[in-house]
Formats: C-alpha cells, sequence, structure tokens
C-alpha cells in the first residue's frame, strides 16, 4: 500500500494519526511531498527524526523540499536504485529514500515522475535570523532539462512534487505581509509547462499547507491519500 501526505516539517507528529488509523507496515510506503526537514539542521535533532521514522518501519519516500538541505551536499548519503528510479539514502536509515528529481518510478505499476523544489518566501527571514536556507532549492536548470527530457520519452501516470504548475497556485494561501511581487515563481510557471506536456492521473504536492483537490491535483498537509488505483 501506498500512503501519501504533506509536509511534516521536521516533526513526526503529522504521522502518527497515519499510523494510528492505517497501521502501516514494513512492505507499505509513505510518500511525504517536501519539507520533511530530516535534513534541516545537521545536527543531532535531525538523525532523532529519522530514527523515530526508521522506528515506524514503513519505507519514506521523500520529495525535495524547500525548507531541507538536498542530500545530494551530505556525504553521508549514497545512492542506489529503487523501483526503477535512482534514489539516496544513509546507511543509518535505510527506510528513509530521497529520490532523483525527474526520476521516473515504478510504483503498484503506475510510472511516477518526482519534481522537488520550491522558492521559500521566508528566505530573507532566514538569512536575517541566521537560519539555514539553500540556493539550490529550486530546480536548477539541468534539473529542468531532464524532467523534459524525460516527459517527451515516457508515459506519465502519477507526479509528485512539492509545489505546482503556476495556473494552480492557491492564492488563499498567500502569506499576509509577503510582497508577491518579490516572490519567485519560475518553478511554477516552468510546471505549467511540464503539465501541458503529460497526459497524467494525479498530481500530488504540498508546500501550500492546504488540503484540496483541483481537477487532478492534490493538495495535501495533514491529509493521508492512497495512491489512484
Amino acid at each position: 500500500m501506498v500512503y501519501i501526505t504533506g509536509d511534516i516539517h521536521g516533526s513526526a507528529e503529522p504521522l502518527y494519526d497515519l499510523f494510528e488509523r492505517f497501521q502501516p507496515t514494513e512492505d507499505d510506503i509513505i510518500v511525504l511531498l517536501g519539507d520533511v526537514g530530516v535534513n534541516y539542521t545537521g545536527r543531532m535533532r535531525d538523525r532523532l527524526l529519522k530514527q523515530e521514522l526508521c522506528d515506524m518501519k514503513s519505507t519514506f519516500f521523500c520529495i525535495h523540499g524547500n525548507h531541507e538541505n538536498r542530500p545530494q551536499n551530505i556525504a553521508s548519503y549514497q545512492e542506489k536504485e529503487w523501483h526503477g528510479g535512482r534514489v539516496l539514502y544513509e546507511e543509518d536509515f535505510p527506510k528513509i529514500l530521497f529520490p532523483v528529481d525527474g526520476d521516473i518510478f515504478d510504483i503498484e505499476g503506475k510510472q511516477c515522475l518526482v519534481i522537488g523544489g520550491a522558492y521559500s518566501v521566508d528566505k530573507f527571514y532566514r538569512l536575517r535570523m541566521g537560519y539555514n536556507w539553500w540556493p539550490d532549492e529550486q530546480p536548477t536548470p539541468t534539473i529542468k532539462e531532464y524532467v523534459e527530457q524525460q516527459v517527451s520519452t515516457h508515459k506519465i501516470d502519477v507526479v509528485f512534487s512539492h509545489t505546482c504548475p503556476f495556473k494552480y497556485v492557491p492564492t488563499e494561501c498567500f502569506l499576509p505581509g509577503i510582497d508577491q511581487s518579490t516572490v519567485d515563481n519560475s518553478t511554477e510557471h516552468w510546471l505549467d509547462t511540464i503539465e501541458e506536456m503529460i497526459d497524467y492521473k494525479a498530481w500530488y504536492l504540498g508546500h501550500w499547507h492546504i488540503n484540496k483537490r483541483i481537477d487532478k491535483l492534490h493538495f495535501l498537509m495533514h491529509d493521508v491519500e492512497m495512491l489512484i488505483d
């Protein structure tokens, strides 16, 4: 079984209800749609959270968000093949997997494309306060080119991303006090072009801290959904 939910931001607490309600097993997959937060501080707090997730036994398939360092930047991560795509993992925490952006995974017979990353509207606040922020939070030109190659040559059933195509941006989620003219929407605009290139069944995403359905897009925060049949 594949369970899908949104951002947990460095706390396992949002997962407690999922495990109490559905009781996933070690054979099940839990997709976290970005901002997992296990690679945020680079300190003991991260290790404790990783151990807590691994103790839950299920496999966590973690999309890259904008409030965490990319595992490619962390020396303890190594790469392996998993369900037809590449994932990064640590030997100490083998049940926490970060898929490579642009790779396609065969999960329950569905061809699932992964596109992580987004812009942090709190970027300047974090920099001013000395909190962590990473300049490669959004897809790079290399990642974008790779994704475009993938969708032009493969059938895509499902997209797992952190943010959404621009035309679906939920404006009701805009934070007060943020000048929207200063927000970098380039990833969302690019995702518009990706959406037009594929005939998909479902698109799951987090980032916007809302539980909502628009057309075939599933916005998830702490709600839980199963992968489409």
